[in-house]
């Protein structure tokens, strides 16, 4: 995903998920992120909030932010963009 989107996706208010286990984002985490393990996410998607906000999703390589983002597709957000890794995310 090119980081200009993410970054217009963040200026915009989207809503910023860590997938990544919880000791991974105690050791660095993107600012104003919040930890939502891809484990755990399903049965997190009802604190989300209105299913057409932007969502972005990051974790370590992409892998588990792409599963992340089929799960809440599936699930009816709209606007959801995998960002890849947290060193993918914008500066």
């Amino acid at each position: 995903m090119a980081a200009s989107i993410v970054k217009d996706k963040i200026k915009a208010g989207a809503k910023i998920i860590d997938v990544r286990t919880a000791d991974e984002f105690a050791d660095e985490a993107y600012p104003g992120a919040v930890n939502i393990p891809l484990g755990v996410l399903s049965a997190h998607v009802g604190e989300l909030g209105p299913k057409d906000k932007p969502i972005v999703i990051y974790c370590a390589s992409g892998a588990r932010s792409a599963s992340a983002a089929r799960i809440l597709k599936q699930a009816g957000f709209t606007d959801v963009v995998n960002a890849g890794g947290l060193d993918d995310m914008p500066h």
